[in-house]
């Protein structure tokens, strides 16, 4: 290995934490816990400059100085945050005199290739460009809590054959995605949370300034690890309506379509009840599928649960302004009628069933719909533009289908409600 003599050579690979103080970063403890952990699946719920991604990045280095012929990947939610991570490898390979000769060194292009046959490869959290790579020896997602779940379900296949080791390290961003759900699920991950306290470089003069500039709910999810809601959250009382089973309620189908390509398509589906209570049990959610492949989806899926109506009894509501689409389900056996595209009017009908009871939300059947419940919030001041009040547009696929759904099983109290000037003209 390069000029390093055996007596250091043998240090460094039984303790990985050596490599943070070659770079002049003497290791807090967690770093050093975290390095000489063994697990297969580790979790890195950091906060804010505790110093995750160097810990990280020689992790990676370390694997493939003494792990030949090793492929790391470095994944992250894009390009730049990527490269970020492997310049943190190439500055650790350098400040270690780099005892393992490059075959191959392309910083442009995130990619370092050792003498031993080793691989270090930074690539951008896109689907495509991580396809056709296997005998992962150590994947690592940074910023975890950004990368989509379709993403993650794409690049846990890579470990299958390998066994190789999975470490997803991140700041919290909410109650939603794989992060969280892992984060507080039962699977077999190593968790490490490292608060602003288990920090030295940040003291608490810093975060009480931050917590007065920036309220409490930020400084609690970027510097105390916690997985809060966002303030002016749409559907604070979302929760409320979620049910872990149901007493298979009697009634009619009905459903709600959000139509997309690029921006995802949802469809939610369940049973309005003799009491008009509207229970929602299935939802499909799914980006770049043609309309037919979606029909078929959700027929089956509706097909496969034996609680469900078939997608050919359920009164449909869709988004109005996909009238092709309307008109193609129609031609596949369904009824599918034009929704209300109406954002304040829906937001109004969807909460007074909330807090009257009359909405209820499988758990298990709609985690989409629940993940978004939970981001899907009003602008903040200086985010405020031509659309006013409006909600911000993000986070609102299935909650577009819900609103489409709810205004129209509602209209007649929507019309009679007073205060709301356009409610007449738009539910004539």
């Amino acid at each position: 290995m390069g000029a390093m003599n055996a007596t250091r050579r043998l240090a460094l690979a039984l303790d990985p934490s050596r490599i943070l103080d070659a770079q002049g970063l003497p290791p807090d403890p967690w770093q050093r816990d975290f390095l000489l952990a063994a697990d297969r699946q580790v979790l890195l719920n950091c906060c804010r400059q505790a110093g995750k991604s160097t810990t990280v990045a020689d992790l990676a280095l370390h694997t493939a100085l003494f792990t030949p012929k090793s492929l790391v990947l470095l994944l992250s939610p894009s390009q730049r945050q990527s490269f970020e991570l492997f310049r943190k490898v190439r500055d650790a390979y350098d400040a270690l005199g780099r005892p393992v000769a490059a075959a191959g060194d392309a910083p442009s292009t995130g990619h370092l290739e050792l003498a031993n046959g080793a691989r270090v490869v930074g690539l951008p959290g896109k689907e495509a460009t991580v396809r056709g790579f296997s005998g992962v020896a150590l994947l690592l997602i940074d910023e975890a809590a950004k990368v989509p779940d379709e993403l993650y379900n794409s690049v846990r296949p890579m470990l299958a054959v390998s066994r190789g080791r999975l470490v997803c390290l991140s700041t919290p961003f909410g109650q939603q995605g794989f992060f969280w759900r892992e984060w507080h699920g039962g699977g077999p991950w190593r968790r490490f949370r490292i608060s602003h306290r288990d920090c030295p470089r940040i003291d608490d003069g810093f975060v009480a300034e931050e917590e007065r500039a920036m309220g409490s709910a930020w400084v609690d999810q970027e510097y105390r690890c916690l997985f809060t809601a966002r303030e002016g959250l749409v559907y604070p009382e979302f929760d409320h309506c979620l049910v872990d089973d149901w007493p298979a309620p009697q009634g009619r189908g009905v459903g709600g379509l959000d139509w997309g390509w690029n921006n995802p398509f949802a469809a939610l589906w369940g049973i309005l009840d003799r009491d008009d209570v509207l229970w929602l049990g299935w939802e499909h959610y799914a980006r770049q599928q043609t309309l037919d492949q979606l029909v078929a989806t959700v027929r089956r899926k509706a097909a496969d649960d034996a609680r469900s109506p078939k997608t050919e009894r359920v009164e449909w509501y869709a988004d109005p302004s996909g009238a092709a689409e309307i008109a193609a389900c129609g031609r596949a056996g369904w009824t599918v009628k034009r929704g209300i595209n109406e954002i304040r009017l829906g937001v109004m009908a969807v909460t007074r069933r909330v807090r009257t009871g009359r909405l209820k939300v499988l758990r298990a059947g709609c985690p989409k719909l629940i993940e978004e419940s939970r981001l899907y919030r009003y602008p903040r001041a200086d985010e405020r533009g031509a659309d006013g009040e409006n909600p911000v547009d993000a986070h609102n696929h299935a909650l577009g289908a819900l609103r489409y759904l709810v205004c129209r099983l509602d209209e007649r109290l929507l019309a009679r409600l007073g205060g709301e000037a356009s409610a007449g003209a738009v539910l004539a």
